[in-house]
Formats: C-alpha cells, structure tokens, sequence
C-alpha cells in the first residue's frame, strides 16, 4: 500500500517546506524506495501564472504545460519523481472544481460544504498520487497552521490519516526556534504553541524538524519533546545553511530522518543510505578552481525567486567546471541609463532571462549589443531569445524601428509577433505555448555540440515568436536558427556565426537542470565565459612579462 507524508509548517512562512520536501523525497529515493510529490496551495488563484513574480516568486512549469508553484523545480532538482498537472493544487482549483460539480448537479440538490465536499475534494487530489510504482507520496501542505485559507487543507489530511489508517500516514511538522539576541536565548514556546494550533485540529505530529539559526540544546530539545508529545529522537534540529541549499538532504540524513521514516511507515525493501555522490558534489561546490562573474539582466532581480531555477541552473553549470559562479544582478531598465559598456565592463558573460511586458527591454536589447561586438559569451532565455533578434534586425540587418508587437504594435518590422492562430485568444496564458516541445537541433551548431543529440525536448512558457517573413533576411546578416520545430515552422534557437558564444533559445532549459547533471547550454555557457576569462589573465600576465623586460 502506498504511504503518505504530510509536511506541514508552522510560525511563520518560507521556513523551507519545499526544500524540505524534496529532500525527504532524495533521502528515500536513495535508500530504493519510489516517490512522487505534491504541494496544496491555499491562495485562491486557480494557478500561479497570472501572479506577480515579485509576490509569488517564479512560475515553474511542467511537460504537461502545467504552471506551478516554484517548489516544484526543488522537487524536480532533488528527486526523479514524474511531476504533472495532479502535483500541484490551489483553493482556486479545489473551488473550482467543487463548483462545477455543484452546477452539474453531482451533489443531487445538497447543501455544498466546505466539509465534507470541499475537504472530500483535497482527498481525492491527494489519492491521484497513488498508484502501484508509487511506494511513498510527500504532500507539502502551503502556508502555516492556524492561516484561515489552510484549515480545509489541515482539516483533509486529518481526515485522510483515519481514512488510510494511521501506520500509512505519518506527519512532518517544520517549525521555528528563534534566537532572541537581546536575551541570548533560544524559544521554544512558538514551536510548541504551532503544534498547539496542530493537536487542536486534531493532528499529532510524529517529526518535528526545527529551523534555527543556532545550535538547540539537548534540554531545550526534550523540552520540546516533551511539551508536544514527541519522542526525543524525532525532534530534528535544522540550522540555517549558509553555504548551500543542496547541505539540507544531508543534514537531515545526519539526524537519521530517513530511518525514522522507515521505522514509523514500516517500510520494508529498503536499501541502506549512501550519500557518496551528493557529498562528492558539494565538496566540489566548496573548493572551486576558478571563478566567473554573469551579468544577469532582467527585470525583477531584486526578488532571487523570480528567477530561481535560472540561479540554481548556474550554479549547476559552475559545479561542472568546478567555477564558483558570481552572479551581477543589473535591472534592465537601469542599464540603459548607465550605458551598457560601463555596466558590463568586468563581466565575463551575459545572461538575458525571460519575462513579460515592455518595461527594461531597450537595456536588455543594449546589453545584447555590447555582448554581440565585444565577443562577450551570451545566453538568452526566451525573452532573451527575441530581444536579441531585435537587436540584430536593428543593428545589422538595417530594420530600422524593428520590434516586437508586444512592445510596439505599429512597428515597421515585427521581427518577434503573435502567430495568427493567437491572436483571437483573450484568456490569459490561452495564448501561451506551454510545456514540453521537441526541438531538431542544426549540424555544427553549438547548440547541437553542447547537447549531443539532434533532437531535445524541452519546455516553454511564452506568447510570441520569431516572425518567420524575416528568416532570411536575418540568415542572410549571419544569424544562424540552430534549432527549429520539427516542421521547422518555429524558430527555436539562434546563434551568430564567428562569435566565441553567442546563444538563444525560445524555451526555458533552467527547468531541466539538476546540480548533479547540468543542463548542456548552461554547462557551455559557463565553459566558455571561463575560457574568456582565463584567457583575459594570461594576457594581463603576458603583459606584465613585457612590461618587466622592457
């Protein structure tokens, strides 16, 4: 039968459920057991892609098109679950689906209730998990006990423990130990006061696993034991990691979480745990060989979420090369004031991210074109991808006023459009291409050499496109489609011939990329803004040599 884990989170917000999750779910992934994870957000949107980055952080997206909350990029990056559109739940959805039943007349004229058709409803989402390759399902729960959106969530998972029974279904409280520095102490009253709130719905914890910036104290942690009914054992200290995200996993295997696990859901055909490989990849992240610094130009890099797996997927590429990977994070609507050259001028490669709306897009497009004359190595992702085959049709192909309809409707020469097929969609995200498309990649291209196969799979989430009225024209200047769909209607990836590395591509490869297997176009990047960045120093040597014997 398969087994449930619920994590839950108490205290306050973004005490690291997701990456907690997607750790317990590494932990048994390697001790042979099989996974899937899921997470139930409380906020009423039916899904995240008509949120602000800067509330809700990036918009993760799955193969199926799914757009989902960003902790599903931790659970792709850790695990080798097989996510899809039943991973990921919002109230929005929930109500949604509720409703519908409602007017179709499923419910045969009842009272619809938040108990039992709403929580019935979270059950059901949850049992879509369940399957017979499925050994263990990690539900993370969004928000905090005692947030009022929550309690139908809260008030399912108590109800789906009795309906399973109590040894297939274990809970996973992660709460805070704050440190007050006036008084020098650690707390444990919001720890116990959150499993409090829990009890009184009805859940009794089995793990608590308490973040703190400083180490607890044996009493203080059987004080907690005590005061909520837990065995000292399961009672997880999980200080702060100032290094990397990815100590988490072992840190928790440090506290024997996953043979608690084992224990409590009697799991059986278990095989021992051996971290060997993730440790081995941390200590390369620890002692890097070289260093490079990234120009990162987009538009919301005040908040780091709103490019999560474009970071992640740096860092990533940097642990290849054994390269600590220095990120310069430059709003786009800055830079074009500042002047590119002066912005970019100790950077050894570009990165242009994705994103919408017109806002910062002449400093990207900028940015582009001091990366384009210099030989600086640049990666566009999406939206990088179309500002730098505007700035190419400006700047080299002579369209002067060459633009995207997204930004200017009645520009001379849309370059980047809306396909016809799109442009009678009103919904928002109806217009979108979503999820995963196949891409055939162009012989001798760097884009094929970093892949190594002719034909990838890789996932979108964006509107416009390449207007394919100016292929040849732009082919004619020198740029290179290295990758198109496979009737070759859709341009998919762009190069320019005779520069060190100048990539784009139309998808968002930062969604494919794991720390222990990089993904090729990032890895390459990186590769190569390390090239010019070695050859850069043994010129100054060389230089230096001169100078001294003159």
């Amino acid at each position: 039968m398969t087994k449930h884990i619920f994590v839950t989170g108490g205290v306050v917000s973004s005490l690291g459920k997701g990456l907690t999750s997607a750790s317990i779910g590494m932990l048994l992934e390697n001790r042979g057991l099989r996974v899937r994870l899921q997470k139930l957000d409380p906020y009423l949107n039916v899904d995240p892609g008509t949120m602000s980055p800067y509330q809700h952080g990036e918009v993760y997206v799955l193969d199926d098109g799914t757009e989902t909350d960003l902790d599903l990029g931790h659970y792709e990056r850790f695990t080798h679950a097989v996510l899809n559109k039943d991973c990921n739940y919002t109230t929005g959805k929930i109500y949604l689906s509720v409703i519908e039943k409602e007017r179709r007349g499923d419910y045969r004229g009842k009272t619809v209730q938040v108990i039992p058709h709403v929580t019935d409803e979270i059950k059901s989402c949850i049992k879509k998990m369940v399957a017979p390759d499925v050994d263990v399902v990690i539900t993370e729960i969004g928000g905090t006990v005692g947030d009022i959106e929550g309690m139908p969530y809260f008030e399912a998972i108590r109800q789906f423990a009795l309906d399973v029974g109590r040894k297939n279904c274990m809970f996973i409280h992660l709460t805070l130990v704050p440190y007050l520095k006036a008084a020098g102490e650690l707390k444990t009253k919001p720890t116990q006061r959150s499993v409090r709130d829990l009890r009184e719905i009805g859940i009794q914890p089995d793990v608590l696993i308490c973040r703190t910036e400083r180490e607890i104290p044996k009493d203080e942690c059987e004080k907690i034991a005590l005061f909520c009914n837990v065995e000292r054992n399961a009672v997880i200290e999980e200080r702060d990691k100032e290094f990397s995200i990815y100590e988490v996993p072992l840190s928790l295997a440090d506290n024997k979480l996953d043979a608690l696990i084992v224990d409590r859901l009697a799991l059986t055909q278990v095989r021992p745990l051996d971290m060997t490989h993730w440790r081995a990849m941390l200590d390369r992240m620890r002692a890097p060989a070289h260093e490079v610094t990234i120009a990162f130009v987009g538009k919301y890099v005040k908040h780091r979420d709103a490019y999560k797996s474009v970071y992640e997927s740096l860092d990533h590429a940097g642990i290849a090369h054994q390269t600590k990977v220095r990120v310069v994070r430059i709003e786009s609507d800055k830079l074009a004031a500042e002047g590119a050259a002066q912005a970019l001028a100790n950077v050894d490669g570009l990165l242009v991210p994705g994103g919408f709306d017109k806002r910062g897009i002449e400093g990207k497009i900028d940015a582009i074109r001091f990366a384009r004359e210099t030989g600086l190595p640049f990666f566009g992702i999406c939206l990088g991808l179309q500002c730098a085959t505007i700035e190419f049709a400006r700047n080299v192909a002579g369209l002067d006023g060459a633009n995207s309809t997204e930004f200017d409707k009645d520009t001379p020469h849309p370059v980047v459009c809306l396909l016809e097929e799109q442009q009678a969609v009103t919904d928002l995200g109806g217009t979108q291409r979503l999820g995963a498309y196949p891409c055939h990649l162009k012989a001798g291209t760097k884009a094929r050499l970093a892949y190594g196969v002719d034909v990838v799979s890789e996932r979108h989430r964006h509107r416009y496109e390449v207007n394919n009225h100016y292929r040849d024209r732009l082919a004619a200047r020198g740029m290179v489609f290295s990758g198109t769909s496979p009737d070759g209607g859709l341009v998919e990836a762009i190069e320019l011939a005779g520069h060190p590395w100048f990539v784009a591509v139309q998808s968002h490869p930062e969604f494919l990329s794991k720390p222990t297997r990089p993904h090729p176009l990032f890895r390459d990047f990186i590769g190569a803004s390390l090239e010019r960045r070695l050859a850069k120093k043994s010129d100054a040597r060389e230089r230096v040599v001169i100078a001294s014997g003159s």
